[in-house]
C-alpha cells in the first residue's frame, strides 16, 4: 500500500512571499517574478532555497540580465560553488560546466550529479543560453517520493543496501548512439581520474530528514551481491523513481534556469534534437557526505588516475 505523506503534495504556499506555480503533481515549481543575481536580498534568497526544498527543482524564465559572472555571483549567495573534479570549466570562469551539444551528446541518461565522490553536489543552478526549436527538454524525478511509494517489503531491503558508484562507467551502453569520439572524449576527460564510493542506498536528507533512494547512473554494484543480481535490483528501484508520476518535464527557453535539490533528485536531458544546437552552463553547489538511516556516512573507495587504475 502506497503510503501518502506531505512530499506528494506539490502545491505553492499561499501565505509565502514568492509567487510560485507548480508545474507537476510531485515535483517542480515556476517561480516568478524575480531576477536572480548575486544582489539578491537575504529574505528572497532563503525564501528561494525554502521553495527548492518544497518543490525539489525550481524554474525561472527571462533570467536574461545573468553572463557567467553574474551565474557565479548568484551561485556565491546561494551557497559554495565548486567546479567539477574532471572536467573543465568554461574558460574565463571560475566554477561554470559547459554542456553543449557541439561536444557531444546532452546528458541523456537518467542520473544525480557525480555521486562517484562522497560528498557530492547539494544543488545545480543551470542557466539556458541556446535551446533547439523543438526538442533537448529535462526531466527530473522526485527520488524521496520514490522512497516513500515503495512496497513495505522492497522498502524494509532498501534501507539496508549500499553501493558502489564510479564515474568510470560503460559510456557506450548507455549511450548505444555514440560515436568513438564521444567514448574517448568520456575516457579520457571525465574519467581522467577514476572514483569509486559507496553510499547507501536510501540517504536521509540532511535540512528536511526525508529519505531518498540514491541511484542513477553512476551506479556500479551493490555491496556483497554480484553483478547479475545487481542489475536486477537497481532496475527494481530505478524504475520506481522514474516513474511519470514522480517526474516533471520542462520545456527549455533562453534565458530560462532551472535548480535542483541534487540531494532528492535524479534527471536527464532528452536527446532528441538532432544537429540543432543546445548549450547551457550549469554552477555546482557543494554538499555534505550522506548519511544512511543508522547513521553511517559514505566513503571513499578510490581515486586515481584512469592509466593506473587500467594497469592495475
Amino acid at each position: 500500500m502506497t503510503i501518502l505523506t506531505q512530499s506528494f503534495i506539490n502545491a505553492a504556499d499561499a501565505d509565502g512571499p514568492l509567487n510560485i506555480v507548480p508545474v507537476a503533481g510531485r515535483i517542480g515549481a515556476e517561480i516568478r517574478g524575480i531576477a536572480l543575481g548575486g544582489d539578491l536580498d537575504d529574505a528572497t534568497l532563503a525564501a528561494i532555497r525554502d521553495a527548492l526544498l518544497r518543490h525539489k527543482v525550481i524554474f525561472f524564465r527571462d533570467q536574461h540580465q545573468l553572463d557567467d559572472a553574474a551565474q557565479e555571483a548568484f551561485a556565491e549567495r546561494f551557497g559554495k560553488p565548486i567546479a567539477h573534479p574532471t572536467v573543465p570549466v568554461v574558460p574565463g570562469s571560475k566554477y561554470l560546466l559547459e554542456l553543449d551539444s557541439k561536444e557531444g551528446r546532452a546528458a541523456s541518461s537518467w542520473h544525480t550529479d557525480v555521486t562517484f565522490v562522497p560528498a557530492y553536489p547539494e544543488a545545480s543552478i543551470l542557466r539556458a543560453l541556446v535551446i533547439p526549436q523543438a526538442g533537448g527538454d529535462t526531466l527530473w524525478a522526485n527520488t524521496v517520493t520514490a522512497y516513500e511509494e515503495l512496497p513495505e517489503q522492497l522498502r524494509q531491503l532498501a534501507d539496508t543496501l549500499w553501493a558502489v558508484h564510479t564515474n568510470l562507467y560503460d559510456y557506450a551502453t548507455i549511450h548505444t548512439d555514440a560515436n568513438d569520439e564521444a567514448i574517448r572524449r568520456h575516457r579520457e576527460v571525465f574519467a581522467s581520474t577514476v572514483y569509486e564510493t559507496e553510499h547507501p542506498l536510501v540517504r536521509v536528507h540532511p535540512e528536511t530528514g526525508e529519505r531518498s533512494l540514491l541511484l542513477g547512473h553512476f551506479f556500479k554494484q551493490f555491496t556483497g551481491l554480484s553483478q547479475a543480481d545487481s542489475q536486477r535490483l537497481f532496475a527494481i528501484f530505478q524504475e520506481h523513481v522514474i516513474k511519470p508520476e514522480n517526474t516533471v518535464r520542462w520545456r527549455w527557453q533562453p534565458g530560462d534556469v532551472a535548480i535542483w535539490d541534487n540531494r532528492a533528485t535524479q534527471h536527464r536531458a532528452i536527446a532528441d534534437f538532432g544537429v540543432q544546437h543546445r548549450q547551457l552552463r550549469r554552477a555546482t553547489i557543494a554538499g555534505t557526505v550522506p548519511v544512511s538511516i543508522d547513521g553511517r556516512e559514505s566513503r571513499n573507495l578510490k581515486k586515481e588516475p584512469q592509466q593506473l587504475a587500467e594497469a592495475a
